[in-house]
């Protein structure tokens, strides 16, 4: 396939290099980028911006938006138009090119003019590749660095590269559609200059907090049921929740509950803000609450967090995250709720991040959101499938099914409910566990992946206090969310009694 790219009016970006160097890997494609006579000039006025940002926040001058050397592509550099099979427009739209084109669109309009405005305006852009004014592809990119715009826009410009080379090796993404929140992004730019004293009140607001309080710091909320569960309510229940305590140096998240032989265990990510690590931690539960705090059950070199537990065979299996290993791990239960030994790795070469597991009509599925070599934790779906869970696992054809900010994480497991597969997914268009989602999962198979998000559910107000809302379980007769609280680095400052509410 003869594939020439054009960049119209921006000059040759690093991220431009990085979709060359991607795209130059696939097999049987006949490249060229069509350049300009004259190098256009950098008219996105984001240098000072930029400049303050990298001072304040130690970031490498070298972002993907930076301009580039044309001498730097790597590829045949076309001045004139010649017959190809397909133009990947990733200017503004106004090139003259006979034949089949692909533009790239963020919100509806063409070129890195728009992707800025987005930006500035605070929101994140939905992004999508057209031929003939048809979607090709669809994503909605993310960021875990909300308030360093150089940062958020070059994790989602390495997004962007994935969503192109899925498109080109023929996946079809979409993104559903959301319902309407109480809160959403801004969508007025606020302008260079305005953002630019944002910047610097922003990190002064940070680093004030941060010599005070423990950042972050999450917390674990739970209920007994006595009636419908948020997959049916989606919404808070009127009850509120009850906080697991915590004595202020550690906090606790990621709750995932499992009954086993009669007894309802709670495990926790338990992250001590002196160790800087999570461990994963257990408590058991009785008729009432929890029969005191979690202790210590795993521990590994590295970070855990996510302990997605289950029970198969006779045994206790746990997959905990460990992205920074860049693998999938499976552990067994030698000593429930302790012992736990390593029976095999299910994934390998993949920064994974809260692998979830179901099984369906026989066949295991695994979802996890990956980093691409770039760019946001939270926003790649991809999906692995196996005859057992142990493996062996083979990635879907599609990966990624889904780009999507808002709903391609999974928070917690899924359920069938009616003979159909709802996923609690997180909603992190404001930020890293933001909000929480309930999605109904419409498409499974070796074909395609396809979901309807629900609800979502949000923090703050009396019921659920604080400015995150993260994850959903249950088991037992109990319900287990998670989400953030205010506490002062002096842990005298938060002695609470047992069951009392953290507030943020």
């Amino acid at each position: 396939m003869r594939l020439r790219l054009t960049i119209g009016a921006s000059p040759l970006r690093r991220w431009h290099l990085l979709l060359i160097d991607r795209l130059r890997s696939l097999p049987g494609l006949d490249l060229s980028l069509c350049l300009p006579e004259r190098a256009p000039v950098d008219r996105s006025g984001l240098g000072p911006l930029f400049r303050v940002e990298g001072l304040l926040h130690g970031l490498r001058p070298d972002s993907l938006f930076a301009v580039a050397e044309p001498g730097d592509a790597a590829v045949p550099i076309s001045r004139q138009a010649g017959p190809v099979d397909l133009v990947l427009d990733l200017g503004d739209g106004s090139a003259a090119e006979v034949g089949r084109r692909w533009s790239l669109h963020f919100d509806g309009k063409a070129g890195e003019d728009a992707l800025v405005a987005a930006l500035l305006g605070g929101g994140l852009p939905l992004v999508e590749l057209r031929e003939s004014g048809d979607v090709v592809a669809a994503g909605r990119p993310g960021s875990e660095n909300g308030r360093i715009l150089l940062a958020k826009l070059d994790d989602i410009l390495a997004r962007i590269v994935t969503l192109i080379l899925a498109a080109m090796a023929g996946g079809r993404l979409r993104v559903p559609v959301l319902p309407a929140t109480e809160t959403g992004p801004p969508t007025t730019p606020a302008g260079i200059a305005k953002t630019v004293v944002k910047a610097g009140i922003g990190k002064a607001i940070e680093l004030v907090y941060r010599t005070g309080f423990h950042a972050p710091h999450w917390r674990v909320g739970w209920r007994k049921l006595h009636g419908p569960d948020l997959f049916t309510l989606q919404r808070h229940p009127d009850s509120g929740w009850t906080d697991l305590p915590d004595d202020g140096t550690r906090f606790y998240a990621d709750p995932f509950p499992i009954l086993h032989k009669g007894k309802l265990t709670l495990f926790v990510e338990d992250f001590a803000h002196a160790a800087g690590k999570g461990i994963i931690s257990a408590v058991e539960f009785g008729s009432d609450g929890p029969l005191g705090r979690p202790e210590p059950v795993f521990e590994q070199p590295g970070h855990l967090s996510y302990p997605f537990v289950f029970a198969r065979d006779g045994e206790v299996w746990m997959i905990p995250e460990s992205c920074s290993a860049a693998r999938v791990d499976l552990f067994r239960a030698t000593a429930f709720p302790g012992g736990w030994v390593k029976e095999a790795t299910l994934i390998e070469g993949v920064v994974a991040s809260d692998a979830t597991l179901i099984e369906q009509d026989g066949r295991w599925w695994l979802f996890a959101t990956v980093r691409d070599g770039g760019g946001s934790f939270s926003d790649a779906l991809h999906l692995w499938s196996a005859p057992d869970f142990r493996g062996p696992w083979k990635p879907h054809p599609r990966n990624p099914v889904l780009i999507d900010i808002a709903s391609a994480r999974p928070a917690g497991r899924m359920v069938l409910r009616d003979g159909q597969l709802l996923r609690p997914v997180q909603d992190c268009r404001q930020g890293y566990g933001k909000a929480l989602g309930i999605a109904r999962v419409t498409q499974l198979d070796d074909t395609g992946f396809a979901q309807e998000v629900e609800t979502i559910l949000e923090a703050g107000g009396p019921l659920w206090p604080g400015r995150r809302l993260h994850s959903l379980n249950s088991a037992g007769g109990f319900e287990f969310i998670d989400g953030s609280a205010m506490v002062r680095r002096n842990p005298l400052a938060r002695r609470q009694p047992p069951g009392a509410s953290a507030s943020s």
